[in-house]
């Protein structure tokens, strides 16, 4: 978006951008200098133009990335705001005045809002007397400079006041309007309408129009209608300022395939206070460049006011969150500049409410409703943007102590997608989309009757909302098998949308079939089974400290016998199976649970640091009886509690010549490290061989050796009877961790 640098220059204090002594370089280093503090507060500056050459040189555009929150800063003024309270001067309002002529009838124009969603706010002014003609060269220069071509004197005003305050305007040729009535409405389905541009547009009731009594003349918020444009035959001016929603412009906008100045805007968030005061701008100016007499008074309808965002602000919490002090003077400052007008609540303390030109970019807290407060963030980061981040002390944080997690939910879907990812399965993302009658022939937890439809589908397979995650796990459970796949083993997390009155519902599947496994040295060929899948669900709520019960049951979709609901608390939460349909080689069992009507358990997650210093790594082989289990042994080594072991993993098992009947030799690796210094070598061979006399001493393990190597270097193996023939029992990854 482009900006004049003489125009921000009247409404904000700024360096001569021509100077005798200095010329073209002295005004690109102004700008520049200009473009990097707009960057500094977020509002970055892609690049500086110099229009003219040497002596013939007029003016510097800048060219800054203004992002779809910040609608304030999309003109001149607002610009201008954040450079004032950058640079600490004062910003200058446009000052301007006209003589208002009172209509002894009352106003000649009226509004009627049909509408009032989408247009609340609606205001007409009408000027008669006037003289179209070419604009004066400042206001041509002015608009040429940012890349708006000049019609002529109105147009041209309404175009000047849209790049001044932002609010896009719209003039029409009274004369067309007839008795000057104004109605704002959807449009007619098969209403037509023929824009500025010269094309006829097709509209539907999705579509705010203008209209008069008959017929719509101009599309509301997006462009005017060509039968009521300003020509040189006009004589009397109605002036259009209005509030529409962004969201039905946006709409319409893209109905229509349309994008131009005033969408743009409007899409993004317009001011609603402004109306009033941008409408006596324009027709001040027009009345100045036109001629003509401005009549009275205005008409202004509202047809709805929006509750202001009110906000509150602590300095100590300002601070704790920058890392650094700030003067209670600064932080005034800047809250009065930008237009918040602080309070004072208390010591420290300041409260107010938003303006209403960034009431966009203040989102009111979800946890306040119905009151609107404004979540202090976002005060945060329009105090520290001003003062400089680069003011703020660069810090890691700070490890060490307990992590309690952020969000109880996210620790109970986290934890349970961690189980499941250590079970083998792998997530699945889906679009929360999915065909009409997807889960009419699967069992459903919630919802009845029909799905939410969405309004503008992008297919039929993504008409409605899902009411189960299943459907689409078993569409990627058949793509994988038709590919070749001998076995998916897929889950997914995600809500559910039960209908339009019901709240959305937090839910997890599973869908599992076949061989597990790539088939290497160590894959474990396991087929997937009802027993398997009912196991891992119930480890899943044992994670979770729940014990719901599993009840036989005649689901749809899954075949007789092996179906059942899980129940807690009397309430249905979860069901599994075997799919009944399923287009592949192996079967394919399936599982869903309502998260949401699980307990939250909130993670506590010890974060310690990684020690400095290298660490020695030991291994030994144990045999024992076959039917230990290695949760046992794993158990009896956290249980040991062994000074600076900081790991140790199952690596091999080996079952062949050397070992008795019905007895395996397990060989772990463990390794030792320090927080706080170098392990010596004695001290790992102390605690490495206390370790394995106890578990030989509670076990009856007989142990084929024990060494211990420098990091980076694994100990021997050590096992009874290592020559000949060796049959692998099998390995498990993964670490154990204190």
């Amino acid at each position: 978006m482009k900006f004049s640098y003489a125009w921000l220059a009247t409404y904000v204090e700024l360096p001569a951008l021509f100077p005798a002594d200095g010329g073209a370089p002295a005004a690109s280093a102004a700008a520049e200098a200009l473009g990097a503090e707009l960057t500094s507060v977020g509002l970055s500056v892609e690049g500086v133009e110099i229009l003219g050459a040497g002596t013939d040189a007029i003016d510097v555009v800048l060219d800054v990335e203004v992002t779809s929150n910040r609608p304030d800063c999309m003109n001149h003024l607002g610009l201008a705001r954040e450079i004032a309270v950058k640079r600490g001067t004062t910003l200058r309002q446009p000052v301007f005045s006209f003589t208002e002529s009172l209509s002894p009838n009352g106003p000649r124009a009226s509004v009627q809002i049909d509408d009032p969603e989408g247009c609340p706010r609606f205001v007409a002014r009408v000027i008669r007397g006037v003289k179209i003609g070419p604009s004066p060269e400042w206001l041509v220069r002015r608009l040429e400079a940012i890349g708006s071509r000049s019609i002529n004197n109105v147009v041209d005003a309404t175009n000047f006041c849209l790049w001044e305050c932002g609010q896009p305007m719209h003039a029409y040729d009274l004369a067309t309007v007839p008795g000057g009535e104004i109605h704002v409405r959807r449009a007619r389905a098969g209403e037509k309408v023929v824009t500025l541009d010269g094309k006829e547009r097709e509209l539907d009731p999705e579509v705010l129009v203008i209209a008069d009594r008959t017929r719509a003349i101009g599309l509301a918020g997006i462009m005017g209608g060509l039968d009521t444009e300003v020509t040189k035959r006009t004589t009397d001016v109605l002036l259009e300022c209005a509030h529409f929603d962004r969201r039905r412009i946006r709409i319409g906008a893209k109905r229509l395939g349309m994008h131009t100045d005033a969408s743009h805007r409007f899409e993004r968030g317009a001011d609603f206070e402004i109306c009033a005061e941008a409408a006596r701008r324009c027709a001040a100016l027009i009345a100045e460049l036109a001629g003509g007499t401005v009549e009275g008074p205005a008409v202004d309808q509202i047809a709805g006011r929006p509750e202001p965002v009110s906000w509150r602000l602590s300095g100590p919490e300002l601070e704790r969150f920058g890392g650094t002090t700030i003067a209670d003077a600064e932080i005034e400052r800047i809250l009065s500049g930008l237009g918040f007008s602080p309070g004072k609540a208390g010591e420290r303390l300041w409260e107010g409410t938003v303006p209403a030109w960034r009431e966009v970019d203040f989102e009111p807290r979800r946890d306040r409703l119905p009151a609107r407060e404004a979540w202090r963030q976002d005060l945060f980061e329009e105090v520290w943007r001003q003062t400089g981040f680069d003011a703020i002390p660069a810090t890691l944080p700070a490890l060490g102590g307990v992590d309690r997690g952020e969000n109880p939910e996210h620790d109970r879907r986290d934890r349970l997608r961690d189980r499941l990812v250590g079970f083998g399965y792998a997530e699945a993302i889906h679009y929360a989309f999915g065909e009409r009658r997807a889960d009419s022939d699967l069992p459903r937890l919630v919802g009845t009757g029909e799905p939410i439809a969405l309004a503008n589908p992008l297919s039929e397979l993504y008409a409605v909302m899902r009411r189960s995650l299943v459907p689409n796990l078993v569409a990627a459970a058949e793509f994988n098998a038709n590919r070749g796949a001998r076995g998916v083993r897929l889950f997914e997390s995600g809500h559910l949308f039960p209908g339009a009155a019901a709240p959305e519902i937090e839910a997890l599947a599973l869908v599992t079939g076949g061989t597990g496994g790539d088939g290497g040295p160590w894959d474990r060929r396991v087929e997937s089974d009802l027993l398997a899948v009912k196991g891992e669900i119930e480890a899943l709520f044992a994670e979770l400290g729940v014990a719901p019960e599993a009840a036989p049951a005649d689901l749809p979709g899954v075949a007789p016998g092996t179906g059942a609901l899980w129940s807690l608390d009397g309430e249905a939460i979860g069901w599994f199976g075997r799919l009944r349909k399923f287009d592949a080689a192996f079967p394919l069992f399936a599982a869903e649970l309502l998260l949401s009507r699980l307990p939250l358990v909130r993670a506590r997650i010890r974060v310690e640091p990684p020690s400095r210093f290298p660490g020695i790594d030991a291994d030994f082989t144990l045999t024992h009886a076959l039917d230990l289990p290695w949760r046992e042994l794993a158990a009896a080594i956290r249980e040991a509690r062994v000074d600076d072991l900081a790991r140790f993993t199952l690596k091999d098992r080996y079952q062949g010549a050397g070992i008795p009947d019905g007895a395996v030799a397990t060989t772990i690796a463990f390794h030792y490290n320090a927080p706080e210094r170098s392990l010596t070598q004695d001290e790992v061979n102390g605690r490495h061989q206390t370790l394995a006399a106890d578990l030989e001493r509670r076990f009856g393990v007989a142990r084929g050796g024990a060494t211990a190597g420098a990091s980076g270097a694994l100990g021997a193996i050590a096992a009874s009877g290592a020559a000949g023939e060796k049959r692998h029992a099998g390995r498990a990854d993964g670490e154990e961790k204190r």
